[in-house]
C-alpha cells in the first residue's frame, strides 16, 4: 500500500531536496525545460491567491521552504517533518514560527487555529493517510485550504513518480493529480483556483472556533 507522510524514505528525500526545492517553483535548473510555458503565470496566480487571504491564525502543514507561507498574513506557524526545509522557511517568516512535526498527528491543541493551509502535500497522500489528515485538521482548525497539482491531459491521476535530485540520486514518490472539482468534492468545500498547473479548494467548519 502506498505511503507518504509516514514513509521514512520519502522523509529523507525531502530533507535532501530542501536546498533545491524552490527551483521547481522558480522554473530553474532542470525545471527550466520541464515546466510548461505558462508556469510562471500560474505560480503568480497561486501567490496572489495566498496573499489575498484575510489575516488569520494559520497553520501551514508541510510548509516546506515557506515559499507560499511567506505570503500569509496573521499569526503564522509553519509545520514540516524536515528540519532542513524549516531552516529555509524560518528565514522567510521571521514574524511567525516553524516547528518540526507529524502532519498526521499535529502537535497543537484542539481548535487552536482559524485555518490550516497545505500546499502540495494532500495530493501525495493515499486514502488512509488522507482520512487521518482531514480528521486532524478538523480537530485543530475551523477551516482548510488545500493547494495541489492540477490533472493535465495525458497524465495518470495516481502514480509512482521517479524524482531525480541535482546530485543524480533517484527517489520514488507517490503522487496524485487532481481536478479542481475533485479536490473540492474530496474535502467537502469550494473551488478557489482551477488552473492548468495548480488547483485549490477551501472548506470552513463553524465548530470550535475561538475568538481572540
Amino acid at each position: 500500500m502506498p505511503a507518504f507522510a509516514r514513509d521514512a524514505r520519502t522523509a529523507a528525500y525531502y530533507d535532501q531536496r530542501a536546498g533545491e526545492y524552490d527551483e521547481w517553483y522558480l522554473g530553474q535548473g532542470r525545471y527550466a525545460e520541464l515546466n510548461p510555458p505558462w508556469w510562471h503565470e500560474e505560480v503568480s496566480r497561486l501567490v496572489d491567491l495566498v496573499r489575498a487571504l484575510p489575516p488569520a491564525r494559520t497553520l501551514d502543514v508541510a510548509c516546506g521552504t515557506g515559499f507560499l507561507t511567506q505570503h500569509l498574513r496573521g499569526a503564522i506557524v509553519g509545520l514540516d517533518q524536515s528540519a532542513a526545509m524549516l531552516g529555509v522557511a524560518g528565514e522567510r517568516v521571521p514574524t511567525g514560527s516553524v516547528v518540526v512535526g507529524d502532519a498526521l498527528r499535529l502537535p497543537v491543541a484542539d481548535g487552536a487555529f482559524d485555518r490550516v493551509l497545505t500546499g502540495h502535500f494532500y495530493g501525495h497522500l493515499p486514502a488512509d493517510e488522507r482520512a487521518v489528515f482531514l480528521a486532524e485538521v478538523r480537530r485543530v482548525a475551523a477551516g482548510l485550504i488545500v493547494i495541489d497539482t492540477a490533472l493535465r491531459p495525458g497524465v495518470e491521476p495516481a502514480q509512482w513518480t521517479d524524482r531525480v535530485l541535482n546530485d543524480g540520486s533517484r527517489h520514488r514518490i507517490y503522487k496524485r493529480y487532481l481536478t479542481s472539482d475533485q479536490l473540492a468534492a474530496e474535502i467537502g468545500g469550494q473551488i478557489l483556483l482551477a488552473g492548468r498547473s495548480f488547483v485549490a479548494a477551501a472548506v470552513t467548519w463553524d465548530h470550535h472556533r475561538k475568538d481572540g
